[in-house]
């Protein structure tokens, strides 16, 4: 991940300076002074956890959602007040009615349905066992989680595999690198190869970019995941050597058979992929002349529909199992309205400027979209990035490039990967760049892990992803 001040750069470039209204042509930009509301709730995130007055208070999702519903308000008295209008609205109401259209209906509520889906769904599947903890079986389950990921998300991937791999770790003290790996791999890259793999992919998916498309990101995935699992099994070798020798014994001696329970909750997560995937509002579904509602929330209610079955159908004994519970959920929905409201300018910003920022080769756009993923959450920005590509010349500055038709235009093949694999891969870089992220981070800090903090979290996927994300520069996007 490129340095936070990066992300200040390219707004800043976008936005202008000062605290005026920038006019380009016929369209008044907001000032970049309002962003605030979206920089403090990312501050809050990462510095109130740490403070010992706010640690505690900080632990209710309901003071999540305060923080971010105050600040979510801020930026809707802006639209509300300001002298112009947002997009195709009239300034005042009508502004502040499409902002939360926006923010809300088209992105916040399919974002956390589906997110509320797979959660509840692969809760209802039990993985039940303890092996021996060796760095080599830790390195299966990662590559396992890598696996599933492109097919039934990484939402899902992750709510299936991160409770057993804690149980299969519970007798060790050094567990802390085997969750942030957990992120990396399941949580986010894994899902690179399929649109329902992670929700950029999958908004491209939407605007045309064929369904089977992103397996030519099989390259930059395999190298990105044979790599660290690599370094996590050389880390874990040298971490499980310090572990002590009763946690070991403990370890070696306290085995349980891997069996799973609540298998039918399989057909559920097929049935959620195929809604996602076939159920495109507005659209014919295949094979019949039916067209899916467009303002009903058609898929997303079969999505909850699915969830409620699982909930129904599932042994309770199952989710105690898993100890499951919806904080975790709740906590990302909690941030994440308040980060889809407050994103709005800076995204306003984004998209009109976008085109002038100066981005023509690849690699530019592989590190762009990648850094502003990092904190405007990767699903968004891959949709500003994916409409400022469309909008250049094919012309990368070396040879014209044939470019894949989509929905909204032809979009150069190569701009386009370097989109997909910035949004998805440095999704990883911070606990808000991919939903999954918190959510990984809450399962484990409720089993007794004690996690890295916003800022601690962001010194391993420094260290550890920014150096092969400049080798996937230089293997894939010269």
């Amino acid at each position: 991940m490129a340095p936070l001040d990066t992300t200040g750069a390219l707004l800043v470039q976008a936005g202008g300076h000062g605290a005026a209204e920038v006019h380009t042509g016929e369209h008044v930009l907001p000032s970049l002074f309002w962003s605030w509301p979206f920089v403090a709730l990312l501050l809050a995130i990462a510095v109130l956890p740490l403070l010992p007055r706010t640690h505690h208070w900080w632990e209710h999702n309901r003071n999540k959602l305060l923080v971010a519903l105050s600040l979510a308000a801020v930026t809707l008295l802006y639209y509300l007040f300001r002298g112009f209008g947002f997009h195709s609205a009239e300034a005042g109401l009508s502004s502040v009615g499409l902002v939360l259209k926006h923010a809300v209906l088209d992105d916040f509520v399919p974002f956390i349905v589906l997110l509320f889906s797979l959660y509840t769904i692969s809760g209802g599947i039990n993985l039940r066992g303890d092996l021996p903890a060796h760095p080599l079986t830790n390195c299966v389950f990662l590559l396992l989680g890598a696996l599933l990921a492109s097919v039934v998300g990484t939402t899902g991937a992750a709510m299936l595999l991160i409770r057993p791999l804690l149980q299969i770790n519970s007798e060790r003290k050094h567990v802390t690198h085997t969750v942030v790996f957990f992120i990396f791999l399941v949580a986010n890259i894994g899902g690179s190869l399929l649109p329902i793999g992670d929700p950029p992919l999958f908004l491209g998916y939407l605007r045309g970019v064929p369904f089977l498309w992103t397996l030519n990101l099989w390259m930059e995935w395999a190298f990105m995941v044979l790599i660290l699992l690599l370094v996590y099994y050389v880390w874990d070798k040298l971490a499980y050597r310090r572990e002590a020798i009763r946690d070991v014994v403990r370890d070696e001696t306290t085995i349980v058979p891997l069996s799973l329970r609540g298998k039918f909750n399989f057909l559920l997560l097929v049935g959620v992929i195929l809604a996602v995937a076939l159920l495109v509002p507005g659209k014919t579904l295949p094979g019949t002349s039916w067209v899916v509602p467009h303002g009903w929330f058609f898929r997303e209610q079969v999505q909850i529909l699915l969830a409620a079955l699982s909930l129904k159908l599932t042994p309770r004994a199952v989710r105690e199992a898993n100890r499951f519970n919806f904080v975790a959920i709740g906590e990302v929905a909690a941030l994440f309205i308040g980060i889809f409201i407050t994103m709005q300018v800076p995204i306003e910003i984004l998209q009109a400027k976008g085109p002038e920022l100066g981005l023509h080769r690849p690699w530019q756009f592989f590190w762009a979209t990648g850094t502003l993923s990092s904190f405007l959450d990767n699903a968004p920005t891959y949709v500003v990035f994916f409409e400022t590509a469309g909008a250049l010349s094919l012309d990368t500055g070396q040879h014209v490039i044939s470019g894949l038709a989509t929905a909204t235009g032809r979009i150069s093949m190569e701009l386009l990967v370097a989109i997909s694999l910035g949004s998805v891969f440095m999704g990883a870089n911070t606990y808000i760049g991919n939903g999954p992220n918190f959510m990984v981070k809450s399962i484990a800090e409720y089993s007794g892990i004690k996690m890295p903090s916003f800022f601690g979290y962001m010194l391993y996927s420094i260290g550890i992803l920014v150096p092969l994300f400049l080798l996937v520069t230089w293997l894939f996007m010269r």
